[in-house]
């Protein structure tokens, strides 16, 4: 069972890649590389903050509505992390800093006690599907392509 505190804590993950932050910051701002290693349902997507991204549907009932909230050029990429239909707000951040020849990334993804309580929105399942985005999905991306 999940407190609501433990619902209210930010979740924060970081990682550091074998690739050059020139290279991360492409892998988190081009559309066509998102599709890859993010969402393969994105459709449309620029790094302008306030830009609304686009999705395919994919018939699923947890329709995503995403927005641009904060851009500062290979440093940080943030967006709104919301659904069509249901309450709730969260953020996502993607802080990227150089390591030598490497790139440490921090995401943050506040706001999850917003969501309803409901098996999808389980924070154990963001957590989970972070671990994998970026563990394993994102870090396959930079460091075989």
């Amino acid at each position: 069972m999940q407190t609501k505190g433990s619902m209210d804590t930010p979740f924060v993950l970081e990682l550091i890649y074998n690739a050059p932050i020139e290279k991360v910051w492409l892998a988190l701002t081009n559309e066509n590389s998102m599709r890859e290693w993010y969402f393969p349902q994105l459709k449309k997507f620029e790094p302008v903050v306030g830009f609304n991204f686009e999705f395919i549907n994919d018939g699923s009932p947890f329709q995503k509505e995403w927005r641009v909230t904060q851009v500062i050029r290979e440093k940080l990429l943030a967006h709104s992390w919301t659904y069509i239909g249901y309450p709730g707000y969260s953020e996502v951040i993607f802080e990227i800093t150089e390591e030598g020849n490497q790139t440490k990334l921090k995401l943050t993804h506040t706001g999850l006690s917003s969501f309803p309580t409901d098996p999808h929105f389980a924070r154990k399942r963001f957590e989970d599907g972070w671990v994998e985005i970026l563990g394993n999905k994102l870090r396959h991306f930079l460091e075989h392509h």
